[in-house]
């Protein structure tokens, strides 16, 4: 006797941005490298994951968060992408203290000033990733337009310009 199963459902399964889509909003998924990161052992992540430190814009308290690196015009700067656009609170957070901190490859708590960039400069700072990383550009198009419900092309993006030391 043979089982068959219906194409929908191996469809599903074989689904890569729904299941990108459920670990971008799963809490203990997301926050896992932060753990590496505060024990020390963020440089296994590589330079493409930074933990952005920021302050909460009620509390005051440090708070943390893993983001991927788009794009480094400068070797003492680095673009990230709010996936979640204006709603994320690292987002409000640096909007009420451009002031944080950045940790990325071997580079730990480095001082660090948030500049929110334009819509033109978002734009320009994505091309060259898409075409730089093709293949998580797609993943991550799908899995962010999927969680967010709309285009990537139109998510905010926050340069972090890093203090000489």
């Amino acid at each position: 006797m043979q089982i068959r199963t219906p194409s929908f459902f191996l469809l599903m399964m074989l689904d890569i941005s729904s299941i990108a889509a459920r670990a971008l909003t799963t809490r203990w998924f997301v926050r896992s490298p932060v753990a590496l990161y505060r024990v020390g052992l963020g440089s296994i992540l590589g330079r493409r994951l930074l933990m952005l430190e920021h302050r909460g814009r009620r509390s005051g308290q440090p708070r943390y968060v893993c983001l991927e690196v788009v794009e480094r015009p400068a070797t003492d700067r680095l673009v990230v992408v709010s996936g979640f656009g204006t709603k994320a609170q690292w987002y409000q957070n640096l909007q009420s203290n451009q002031d944080c901190f950045v940790s990325v490859g071997r580079l730990r708590r480095a001082s660090a000033v948030a500049r929110f960039m334009s819509a033109a400069e978002s734009s320009a700072a994505l091309a060259p990733y898409a075409q730089t990383h093709p293949a998580a550009w797609n993943r991550l198009k799908s899995a962010i337009e999927r969680t967010v419900g709309h285009q990537i092309s139109e998510l905010p993006m926050v340069e972090l310009t890093l203090s000489p030391r």
